[in-house]
């Protein structure tokens, strides 16, 4: 039992339940004794290098034990395998935290793509990486079969996932356990049968170690009958015919798998593909797209295929031929691809009038397809892009780029007729229920009204004067307190004040926080026109800063505060002394900019500080008032 399951993180309870049946086993003699005692103690030391929840349990019993029989031969044995519990013991912490992430009542069910599923998916996925990483340095074959331990496990929840299957016996290959990574092929085709990439990698392996027919019966396996099989099946099984089998035993399968009701055009350009690329038969590789041209002429990609191959043969005069015999036949909202295709062709082996000629046809052909949107808006510069750009070149800025982008999804939308009906919310309502189907109710789906559609366009200028409304309704709901903070805020236009000047503003201000009439708000604030302010008469307006009580000078727009029994808040010295002691504020003429008034105020006041008082003049104060209305 523990062979199988001892490396499990949860099999403590094994090992102390098998040292404990040790244990109780009888001994008649001495020599069964000394037995007993080494049988157990090989188990202690197999138990305490093996990370289990309970491996410092068993570390404890281990040293008790030793010291029970021998306490000289105890301190041997326990420095020797001191180091080895210290490292299963911190690898068991780490291990921790990946099983702490697994849900062990999860069900082996197929994945769904819910969230859950793919946590879980991705926590084996970790703990898989941690144990082929052997955290805890033991031997090759140890590890081993602890990682084989852990794949087996994660199957069991797993087991739906073919991913995990394929990761165990790629692990099992690369280790050169080619044996053992068959078998785990061969069980994750029954596990599930209908994993096509499965089937691949198993005859993959097989091939690359020389089993052909065993490769060969996978495939035959996998094509059955041949009339369930599906287009891949028959294109990978003919690749696999040439690599193996050679050029005869391809083409005999290409000429029974044509007749075969899943094939598709796909196998007739595969096998054309590889006779050109393989056989070196260009002959060979025509004839087999002539012969799939026609039954499948109304399929572009084939046409634009067999294009690219007539390109390769630099054969000019059938690539036109194609695109004329083509075009001739595939319905206008089929044949988009190949306009393109053939207008390019043109661009790099005609001249200017062959372009514009297939560019004007293509124009006619489109002009009733909603594909095409350049029938709706004429002409369009698109058309001249696409002749003098090459690769990643082209022929104008990114923006001019993507305006011809928004220009064609406006053309393919313009002329876009649905049936809509109004609704109140901007929506229309669409029935789309046939008037032949036989139904109690009409199925009734409510689409997005596409004719309101705008193109997002960053650069658009909001419309002045929207939120002055707004603005007003948020200031009759401000209080009191903060507005005749506002209030006191010069009006700014481009970039923010200077911090100290709204600091001295705030050391200036004394906000009212119970009547709204005494907040003395600005008419020009109240209707919303704060950019404006209101002038202020001049009067003699002086101030000490020693705590009188008469009112200060502000700038425009902001009523003057009383300042009763609040005096100045002052800075200290040091940060408020100018660089310059020699030139003094009064000296300097009176600024006219209201920033500068704040920095002339502020400069004033710091200039007195010392002295404890100043006072202004009626000059500046007229000034003042004049200059910020």
């Amino acid at each position: 039992m523990l062979n199988y399951v001892g490396a499990d993180i949860a099999s403590g309870p094994v090992w102390m339940e098998y040292i404990s049946f040790l244990k109780s086993l009888p001994a008649l003699n001495v020599q069964e004794e000394t037995q007993r005692m080494t049988a157990v103690r090989k188990v202690y030391q197999r138990a305490i290098i093996t990370p289990t929840h309970h491996i410092e349990q068993i570390w404890k019993d281990y040293e008790n034990f030793e010291n029970s029989v021998s306490r000289q031969l105890a301190k041997g044995l326990i420095s020797e395998y001191q180091p080895k519990y210290t490292s299963a013991r911190a690898v068991y912490r780490e291990r921790k935290k990946y099983f702490d992430e697994i849900d062990w009542n999860m069900l082996a069910v197929p994945p769904t793509g819910v969230y859950k599923e793919e946590v879980q998916w991705m926590a084996w996925k970790r703990l898989l990486s941690f144990e082929k990483g052997n955290p805890q340095r033991i031997d090759a074959a140890s590890s081993n079969k602890r990682i084989i331990f852990t794949y087996e496990q994660s199957l069991m929840y797993m087991y739906h996932y073919p991913d995990i299957w394929y990761d165990y016996a790629t692990w099992h290959a690369k280790g050169g356990s080619i044996d053992a990574a068959i078998k785990v092929f061969q069980r994750s085709l029954k596990a599930l049968p209908d994993s096509e990439i499965l089937r691949y990698a198993y005859a993959e392996l097989e091939e690359s170690r020389g089993a052909i027919q065993a490769a060969k019966k996978i495939y035959e396996n996998l094509l059955g009958d041949g009339v369930n099989a599906t287009t891949l099946a028959h294109i990978q099984f003919i690749r696999f015919l040439r690599r193996t089998e050679g050029v005869e035993a391809a083409r005999k399968y290409f000429l029974d798998a044509r007749k075969s009701p899943s094939c598709t055009y796909h196998v007739y350009v595969a096998y054309a593909t590889l006779a050109f690329c393989l056989d070196k038969d260009p002959k060979m590789a025509h004839n087999v797209f002539e012969a799939g041209l026609k039954r499948f002429m109304l399929e572009p990609v084939y046409i634009l295929e067999y294009a690219d191959f007539l390109t390769r043969l630099n054969d000019d005069q059938n690539i036109r031929a194609l695109f004329e015999r083509s075009l001739s036949s595939l319905p206008p909202e089929k044949s988009v691809e190949v306009w393109k295709k053939f207008i390019h062709f043109e661009q790099t082996y005609g001249d200017l009038a062959s372009m514009l000629k297939v560019e004007q046809r293509r124009k006619e052909a489109l002009s009733g397809s909603d594909e095409d949107g350049t029938s709706a808006l004429g002409s369009s510069l698109q058309d001249l892009v696409s002749r003098y750009s090459f690769m990643d070149l082209w022929p104008c800025s990114s923006n001019d780029l993507d305006h011809l982008t928004r220009q064609e999804w406006l053309a393919k939308n313009i002329n876009k007729k649905v049936e809509k009906s109004a609704m109140p919310n901007g929506m229309m309502l669409l029935d789309r229920e046939p008037t032949a189907c036989i139904s109690t109710t009409a199925t009734k789906v409510v689409y997005p009204d596409t004719s309101k559609m705008v193109i997002y366009d960053p650069k658009q200028n909001p419309v002045a004067g929207a939120g002055t409304n707004a603005f007003d309704e948020i200031l009759k709901a401000t209080p009191p307190a903060l507005v005749a903070f506002l209030s006191n805020l010069p009006a700014v236009e481009g970039p923010t004040p200077n911090v100290d000047i709204v600091l001295s503003i705030c050391l200036q201000s004394d906000l009212l926080t119970s009547q709204s009439g005494k907040t003395g708000i600005p008419t020009q604030l109240q209707s919303g026109k704060t950019g404006v302010s209101t002038p202020l008469p001049a009067g003699p307006a002086t101030s000490e800063l020693s705590g009188s009580n008469k009112s200060h000078p502000v700038a425009s727009g902001l009523s003057f505060k009383p300042t009763n029994n609040r005096p100045y808040g002052k800075r200290k010295d040091s940060e408020r002394q100018e660089d310059d002691d020699t030139t003094t504020v009064q000296s300097q003429p009176p600024p006219r900019d209201a920033f500068r008034i704040r920095q002339y105020q502020k400069a004033r006041m710091s200039s007195t500080s010392q002295t404890g008082s100043v006072s202004y003049g009626s000059q500046f104060s007229g000034d003042l008032s004049g200059s910020t209305s």
